[in-house]
């Protein structure tokens, strides 16, 4: 549950803005990225992604505010913040937006479906 669901009127002064970003539309989903840090790259798990940021599955609890560079299929690399770090997974707050769309279109150039993908035509 968000901290301020229970009352809205307990929001803090000044966090109106990143409750209002962190509500965004958010797409689930799962699919490997390579996070980029100061001490190298890995790969990770991406499982939600939205304009403004992605929660993602990583072992290493980064500090908040470390600055991160993520290659997101579809995307490309996108520069960001750790916004927070729990429990083998961290979520990064974008510098700029994204469209989380692009992210789930197909990424093959094959003319046509193969025949195992295609269901059964019954007559």
């Amino acid at each position: 549950m968000d901290r301020y669901a229970q009352d809205p009127d307990s929001i803090p002064d000044g966090d109106e803005d990143g409750e209002a970003q962190r509500n965004t539309s958010r797409d689930s989903l799962l699919l490997t990225a390579t996070l980029r840090t100061d001490a190298g790259a890995s790969s990770v798990r991406v499982r939600n992604l939205s304009a403004g940021g992605l929660m993602a599955e990583y072992a290493i609890a980064l500090p908040n505010g470390t600055a991160v560079e993520i290659d997101v299929r579809g995307i490309g690399w996108v520069a960001g913040k750790v916004a927070w770090a729990t429990d083998g997974r961290l979520g990064i707050a974008f510098d700029s937006p994204i469209d989380p769309k692009l992210a789930r279109k197909p990424v093959g150039t094959g003319a046509k479906t193969p025949i195992y993908l295609k269901p059964p035509l019954r007559r």
